[in-house]
């Protein structure tokens, strides 16, 4: 299955959206990357286990579900979450990407694919639309989170140095 939806983060056209700044959203969505329980409340634990340059490796616990993924971050344009096959995991993708179609207009792009083709039965069709329900209120739960963060400084350059 292969989704993809836009939340939008700024509209100069709407002044009851509070602007967050390129780099406020980037910080906000590599602080998602490196510590995800703020914006998982039902993830256990994250630990990173090893950087290089430009990627990390997490290892997520959801209770007795372990799951290792890696975190390629693209610096102000994208984080891509690769999660291997592993157990009954099979191998998926998400990404996060910003989007700036016009001056001072911000958009995240969030891309899911979980390396299955999409389902012909009924049944697996409406498992598939609950799992892109799901995604697409995660989302938008993670840019609630942000705007609150952003709202008080905490993704100011000044804020996290």
């Amino acid at each position: 299955m292969k989704f993809e939806h836009l939340i939008e983060i700024n509209d100069p056209l709407n002044p009851l959206i509070d602007t967050i700044s390129r780099e406020q959203l980037w910080r906000g969505l590599v602080l998602r990357a490196e510590n995800p329980k703020m914006f998982m409340p039902h993830l256990d634990e994250c630990t990173i286990s090893a950087r290089d340059a430009g990627s990390f490796s997490r290892r997520l616990r959801f209770g007795e579900l372990v799951i290792d993924d890696k975190v390629s971050l693209s610096p102000m344009r994208e984080v891509r979450f690769d999660v291997p096959a592993q157990g009954e995991i099979a191998q998926s993708v998400m990404t996060m990407a910003i989007e700036a179609p016009a001056e001072g207009v911000l958009y995240v792009r969030f891309s899911y694919d979980d390396g299955q083709p999409a389902s012909q039965d009924d049944a697996n069709k409406m498992y598939e639309e609950f799992k892109k329900s799901a995604y697409q209120e995660a989302d938008i739960d993670t840019v609630r989170v942000l705007r609150e963060l952003a709202g008080e400084g905490k993704l100011d350059s000044s804020y996290l140095n």
